[in-house]
């Protein structure tokens, strides 16, 4: 992921260098955590049914989504917060309460507390992931955001390779008067308190913050940074609440709400789909959903050096979505069939994925600074309803019809229309900046 130069390094090319491995790592932790703690709830479903007779399926997909509402409450101000205030102070106010938060669901009682305990949980997370972005954009150079993102987004699959067999072996304990899917929760939220507190120490808001760079390789980055919000700055000068407004904002709105609607209508549900559909034990569940995510990141990583090097965001989107929507659609009609099922369901993983990185470099090369800003915390806020959409939706469409073949349709439909959304903005051409 870091940048290779074949000749002696300039100090931009140290400086570079140097924000990738001091920022990345850490950010890509904090990443997983706060993803492990919104969907770690699916696998836990596997075992909470038999402690607590209401949590039906409806009740699932329903509560699933509360926490995409309560996303929705601070992603615009998280991403304005980071661009006028301080990056590590608002992830830190983040961590530490969704870290509290997601531990709470493991005493949950009835269907109101769940929904409630969501709801809140994405209020917790909401600035956190739309806040990485825009900083982001305070340390790396246009030419290098697609990969700094797709370093940062590929926790999202990580997260989902590691944590089926540790969440796995949690629901098997049982002691002190909790279930193993209590321990679970407990379990994934303590550290993400403890993380958040040392992001203080460790994550400088910009370069000018940073003692690990020299003052020749700190002038240098800013003065990249300083070159490209020249460029921004000449492209739309108008404030925050036009770019909220502004038609192709909406539309990548609209795009990322039907892309987020697939992504979390298969993750939130995969691991009942084969449940429901193999019969198979949760040992085995758990290694097969490590498959996914696996090709997930390849497809990431690929797609962020690949749209960086060609200098190309539109098709390093639409292709991956359009991928993802013809693997969904062909998933929906395998049941009975495990090795088809699971192989579809791995390509459709990375359609879904890795369409993200050229996705959110597309914003920046419509608008500048804190118009660029608030329309990120909009596209990811009004994009995250998705998620309520997609989940609630497999949840409703199975227990109306006992199958999930039409919930993931119309997951495929999402994502075939989210490509021609895309494609039909123009942005992020060859020839754009």
């Amino acid at each position: 992921m870091t940048p290779v130069f074949p000749q002696a390094p300039t100090a931009l090319d140290r400086a570079r260098s140097k924000a990738f491995w001091h920022l990345l790592p850490l950010c890509f932790l904090c990443y997983v955590l706060s993803y492990v703690d919104r969907t770690n709830i699916s696998i836990a479903k596997l075992t909470m049914k038999a402690d607590l007779p209401w949590f039906t399926n409806a009740v699932f997909g329903d509560g699933s989504g509360w926490f995409f509402p309560g996303y929705v409450v601070l992603a615009i101000p998280g991403a304005l917060i980071v661009e006028k205030w301080s990056a590590r102070k608002l992830i830190t106010m983040s961590m530490f309460a969704w870290g509290v938060v997601a531990a709470a669901i493991a005493f949950i009682a009835t269907p109101f507390q769940f929904y409630s305990l969501r709801f809140l949980l994405g209020v917790a997370e909401a600035g956190f992931f739309p806040g990485m972005l825009v900083y982001l954009t305070h340390w790396f150079p246009s030419r290098d955001r697609a990969r700094a993102t797709a370093a940062l987004i590929v926790a999202t699959p990580f997260s989902q390779i590691v944590s089926p067999k540790i969440s796995g072996a949690m629901l098997k304990l049982d002691f002190l008067g909790l279930k193993g899917w209590q321990w679970m929760f407990i379990y994934w939220g303590v550290p993400a308190v403890i993380l958040g507190c040392l992001i203080l120490f460790f994550l400088p808001d910009r370069p000018r913050d940073a003692r690990w760079l020299t003052v020749e390789e700190r002038d240098a980055l800013e003065a990249e940074l300083d070159r490209d919000r020249l460029i921004r700055s000449g492209k739309a000068k108008i404030g925050v609440l036009e770019a909220l407004a502004h038609p192709k904002v909406l539309l990548l709105a609209l795009a990322y709400f039907l892309g987020v609607s697939a992504n979390y209508g298969l993750e939130f549900f995969l691991p009942s789909i084969l449940k429901d559909w193999y019969k198979l034990p949760i040992d085995t569940i758990t290694s097969l959903l490590m498959l996914p995510p696996a090709a997930a990141l390849a497809g990431q990583l690929f797609a962020g050096w690949h749209s960086d090097l060609k200098k190309e965001r539109r098709l390093h989107t639409v292709v991956p979505l359009v991928v993802g929507a013809v693997m969904l659609l062909l998933v929906s009609q395998t049941q009975g069939h495990l090795a088809l099922t699971v192989t579809f369901f791995v390509i459709a993983a990375a359609g879904i994925k890795s369409y993200q990185p050229s996705f959110w470099a597309l914003p920046p090369l419509l608008l500048s600074e804190a118009a660029a800003a608030g329309s990120i915390g909009l596209i990811n806020a009004v994009g995250n309803l998705g998620g309520a959409f997609g989940s609630s939706m497999m949840g409703r469409v199975k227990s109306a019809t006992g199958s999930f073949a039409g919930g993931l349709t119309v997951l495929a439909l999402a994502m075939a229309l989210s490509a021609v959304v895309v494609f039909s903005l123009g942005l992020g051409k060859r020839t754009d900046p």
